[in-house]
């Protein structure tokens, strides 16, 4: 049979990983899991207990609206003039998403179809290259350097390239997907690359669809800048930010496409066909999270610091030279020269077999990963040197 949209689609990679991984726990294996980027601390108390008192009230139990409930998109426009300065209406240039992915993906519905074309970094989040294919797009890959292999600054390289594969494209893009602090790799942009992007944008009339899925998560005083910061920047750009990573609220699933109103006017009436919105009592702790747990995205940062130091130092003291990151909850680590030729997928296969660690293998961001595996920032100190442990017995060849 013919499945019409999941065709192109390249294996998932990270089933491979997570059945070795089921395989070893089976087997009494303790597995230390760096590999999905699932947030592991608690949600805020506030949001959690305003949640059980909303769902014993019967009104919260019937249809909501897909747009997201009018306190809501205020407490998203709120926060975006408290990190950024940005002044957001909440009537018209914010729409909740059921989470970044699912809003990311029906974006791509609105604003491409069959013969259009748009331009992701590689490698990348895989529904960044495979959003555009489902709304029957075909993409154009940039490459987005390791910022921890090379001198030359990646938001420079992207650009470069950007500019680039502008040029030698047969069909303009019109949409360009990014996500700084980025995902995998970690890379960081500041604010003046967010000025030229948008210049570039504005001069080829091109939509940016910035992924601000790590807007809290920068480091050693880095603060990741928003697109939205740019003067004009309204004009053809949007952003998606979400509570996932921010109030470590993963399984809520509540996110916000904010900016170009005309755009956000585009998805909210597509998600009103094919959405109710978020369960309601979620929306309403959403909002509490927001409003009454501000400084909780601080106290998470401050833990994801302390475990991106202890792996960094850990690897680096085995002989394993991996550069601490910016920004985002990822260590983007290359493979070591002597296991190099493994190549991603059986490099993390060997991980899990041999030192009972479980990564994410490079290739499965798309080809431009391969030389790499990504750890997730989801274990614990402890946990964390047990994991350096294991990794120095096993990877006898550094030494």
């Amino acid at each position: 049979m013919e499945f019409r949209r999941i065709n192109g689609l390249p294996p998932y990679v990270f089933a491979q990983i997570n059945g070795l991984k089921a395989e070893a726990r089976a087997a009494g294996r303790d597995v230390v899991d760096f590999g999905f980027g699932n947030p592991d601390l608690p949600s805020p108390e506030v949001a959690v207990a305003k949640l059980a008192e909303a769902v014993h009230n019967p009104k919260n139990h019937r249809y909501s609206a897909s747009r997201g409930i009018p306190n809501l998109r205020l407490a998203m426009a709120n926060r975006y003039k408290l990190l950024f300065d940005v002044d957001i209406d909440p009537e018209t240039e914010v729409v909740t998403t059921i989470g970044a992915k699912e809003g990311l993906t029906h974006l791509m519905w609105v604003l491409l179809g069959p013969g259009d074309t748009a331009i992701v970094p590689s490698p990348s989040y895989p529904i960044h290259l495979a959003g555009p294919g489902f709304a029957g797009a075909k993409v154009i890959t940039v490459p987005i350097l390791d910022p921890g292999t090379s001198d030359v600054d990646p938001g420079e390289s992207f650009f470069d390239g950007l500019v680039d594969a502008w040029q030698k494209a047969e069909v303009k893009p019109r949409v360009i997907i990014c996500s700084f602090p980025h995902n995998p790799t970690s890379a960081c942009v500041d604010l003046s690359f967010m000025e030229r992007l948008v210049g570039f944008a504005l001069e080829h009339e091109i939509v940016i669809c910035h992924d601000f899925a790590y807007a809290d998560l920068g480091f050693d005083g880095y603060r990741p800048p928003s697109i939205l910061q740019v003067p004009r920047a309204k004009e053809c750009c949007v952003e998606l930010y979400t509570l996932t990573k921010s109030f470590s609220m993963a399984g809520w699933r509540v996110g916000f496409l904010v900016g170009n109103p005309e755009i956000v006017a585009a998805l909210t009436k597509l998600k009103s066909y094919l959405d109710y919105g978020t369960f309601q009592p979620v929306q309403i702790a959403a909002i509490v999270a927001m409003n009454e747990a501000v400084d909780y995205p601080g106290q998470l940062l401050a833990i994801y610091q302390t475990r991106r130091d202890l792996l960094i130092e850990g690897l680096n003291r085995i002989g394993w030279d991996v550069k601490a990151p910016k920004g985002s909850m990822f260590v983007w680590a290359p493979i070591p020269e002597p296991y190099l030729e493994m190549g991603s997928l059986e490099f993390a296969r060997f991980l899990i077999e041999e030192a009972d660690v479980a990564t994410s293998p490079g290739v499965g961001f798309g080809e431009g990963g391969e030389a790499h595996v990504r750890f997730a920032l989801i274990e614990n100190e402890l946990r964390t040197q047990q994991a350096v442990r294991n990794l120095r017995k096993a990877l006898t060849k550094l030494g």
